[in-house]
């Protein structure tokens, strides 16, 4: 059940890491409803922005959640930066889980996803910073990737190609001891 469904307020997220915020909405939940629960905080981290804009990824696309306008800011602070090349427009996703018990238990991951920001932003998949965001080894944005391309298990084993769903990987390892 979400935090929505059960009447829980989400907690202010004054945290400076992505895995501090993801424990604070963790344990605010936990210690409400005195059950498991489950929280994740994720953003982009522009090297050329000195991370910017980081942990206040979501908040930089307002409060109707403009990620247009989000990205064009990105851009526009990149070109006033000089940053044009890829080498000077690289940026990650990041991911951060954070599982709280009730009886104070925790288990937090943190995954990435390497990658350039390309201009114009293309596709229209995922969410968020998704089209302006090429991942290493790529030539099409998460923009342009379907979810089972950018969040799906590869059939060797190996990591899988989103933040998200990197996280999630290191997740099931901690907490049920999946190989590795």
């Amino acid at each position: 059940m979400s935090a929505g469904e059960l009447g829980l307020a989400e907690p202010e997220e004054t945290g400076d890491t992505f895995v501090a915020n993801a424990r604070i909405k963790a344990i605010a939940a936990a210690k409400a409803t005195e059950l498991p629960a489950f929280a994740d905080d994720s953003g982009l981290v522009v090297d050329a922005l000195d991370g910017a804009p980081g942990i206040y990824s979501a908040r930089w696309a307002g409060p109707t959640k403009d990620f247009s306008g989000a990205m064009t800011r990105i851009e526009r602070l990149l070109q006033e930066r000089g940053a044009t090349t890829p080498e000077q427009r690289r940026a990650h996703f990041v991911s951060a889980l954070c599982v709280a018990w009730p009886d104070d238990h925790l288990e937090e991951v943190e995954a990435r996803a390497d990658g350039v920001l390309v201009w114009p932003p293309r596709g229209s998949a995922g969410f968020g910073y998704d089209p302006a965001f090429q991942p290493d080894g790529h030539t099409r944005t998460f923009g342009e990737m379907s979810a089972q391309e950018k969040h799906g298990l590869p059939k060797d084993g190996g990591l899988a190609l989103s933040h998200r769903a990197r996280a999630f990987q290191a997740l099931a390892r901690a907490c049920l001891g999946a190989p590795r």
